[in-house]
Parts: C-alpha cells; sequence; structure tokens
C-alpha cells in the first residue's frame, strides 16, 4: 500500500451509491490557489429536498421545496462560512460553533470538543469540519471528523487532522464508507486527492462521479493565493 499516492478522486468515489457528505480542501498544481469543496446526498426525501445558496461569501443549505420540509434540525444548516482570514467548512451547524469559538479567541479544536456526531441512531452520522487560515499569501489547514465510539452512540471519538499544504495535493473526508444498514462511518484518515489548476476540471470530475440517484449538490471555491480573488461554482441537482 502506497501511503503517498495521490488519488483521483472520481475514482475513489465512482461506482460507489453513497459516501454521504463529503469536504476537500487542498492546493493547485501550480500552487498559485487554495481550494475547498463540499457535497452532500441524500437517501430520504426529507435530505433529497435541498440547494445549496450562496449569501455575502457564505454558503448554505435551504430547502428546494419548503412545504415538503419534514425536519430541518440536521439538514439546513451554514456550511461554509468565513471570518476573518479563516475559512470554515462542515456538514452541519458545528460551522457555527467553530465560527463562535474562534472568533472569541478559542481554537478549531477547541470548538469541536463541545459538538458530537449528529443524533441520528442507529447511523450516527459522523460531523465533518475544516478550517483553512490564510496568511502571508499561503495557507494551512486542519480538517476534524467526530464519530461514534461504538454501534450504540454512547460516546464520541474526535479526531483533528492538520495539513502543511502541497501543489496538487488535497485532502479528502466523508460521512460514510458506503451505503448500508445501518451506513459505515468513515474510518482513517482523509484521503490524498488530486487538486488541478482548472476549478471547472475538478467541478465537473466529483459531480460526475457521485451517484447519480443519491446526489444532491456540489460547492468548489478556488481562491488566489496571491490576489484573494475567488472562483466558485456552485451545481444543485434541483432547479
Amino acid at each position: 500500500m502506497d501511503i503517498y499516492k495521490v488519488n483521483d478522486i472520481a475514482e475513489l468515489i465512482e461506482g460507489n451509491s453513497y459516501v454521504g457528505r463529503g469536504i476537500v480542501i487542498g492546493k493547485s498544481q501550480d500552487g498559485k490557489k487554495a481550494c475547498t469543496a463540499y457535497f452532500i446526498m441524500g437517501r430520504s426525501n426529507n435530505s433529497r429536498n435541498r440547494v445549496f445558496a450562496e449569501k455575502d461569501g457564505a454558503v448554505y443549505t435551504e430547502p428546494f421545496d419548503g412545504s415538503k420540509v419534514e425536519d430541518p434540525s440536521l439538514i439546513i444548516y451554514a456550511a461554509i462560512r468565513r471570518l476573518d482570514n479563516k475559512l470554515i467548512v462542515t456538514n452541519g451547524d458545528q460551522t457555527d460553533t467553530i465560527y463562535n469559538t474562534v472568533k472569541a479567541g478559542g481554537s478549531f479544536s477547541d470548538a469541536l470538543e463541545t459538538r458530537e456526531f449528529e443524533p441520528d441512531g442507529p447511523n450516527f452520522t459522523p460531523r465533518i469540519s475544516g478550517m483553512m487560515t490564510f496568511e502571508g499569501g499561503d495557507f494551512k489547514y486542519c480538517m476534524s471528523i467526530l464519530k461514534s465510539a461504538d454501534r450504540e452512540g454512547t460516546g464520541c471519538n474526535r479526531y483533528t487532522f492538520s495539513y502543511a499544504p502541497m501543489n496538487g495535493v488535497g485532502h479528502f473526508i466523508h460521512t460514510y464508507i458506503c451505503d448500508g444498514d445501518p451506513i459505515p462511518t468513515f474510518c482513517g484518515e482523509p484521503e490524498r486527492v488530486k487538486i488541478p489548476d482548472d476549478i471547472d476540471e475538478f467541478t465537473n470530475s466529483l459531480w460526475n462521479a457521485l451517484d447519480k440517484d443519491n446526489k444532491i449538490s456540489l460547492y468548489v471555491r478556488y481562491i488566489d493565493l496571491e490576489s484573494g480573488k475567488e472562483e466558485n461554482r456552485l451545481i444543485n441537482k434541483n432547479k
């Protein structure tokens, strides 16, 4: 096994019907751009009834049809928020927990010590999170997953990973290994994936590889490290 292999993200997920929600953070091959991506999938009608919406640089999940919302508690949240020189991306309302903790002088890890996996047994969906910190024309990033310690959800295990960016390399973490009943939780370290220079190449590769029945929305942002200029791509299956 080559632990330093950098994978094509499409090859990692193609043919896998359910990897759940996923976060990618990394740097483009030319070393000029920071990249982050977030996608959601869904099996239930409640989960599938969603779109991404961008407002003032933040990204939110919103109902596609408000009349069909069954339970908004775990599916409606701010997925991406900026705070000063930091960009936060998560799969739940822990986005706000991280934002508020860091704003008050705490750290990414401090914030997540107050949270745990989602209360949706028997799946106990992990909370996955990432934060990019920009400084001196470059950036660093950390990622986290909060997982149930056992099948009964009696405890929470918290894993945090910290990275110095490398050209053309990103890290990919997702909530599930594959479909199942209950759904098996992601295991191990975030996977190393290729980050091309072209945002459309990356966006299309990722979106087209996600299962056509279960994919819902994808958001990708490339940030020029010299100018701070952003390029964004947003795809909603529901239109």
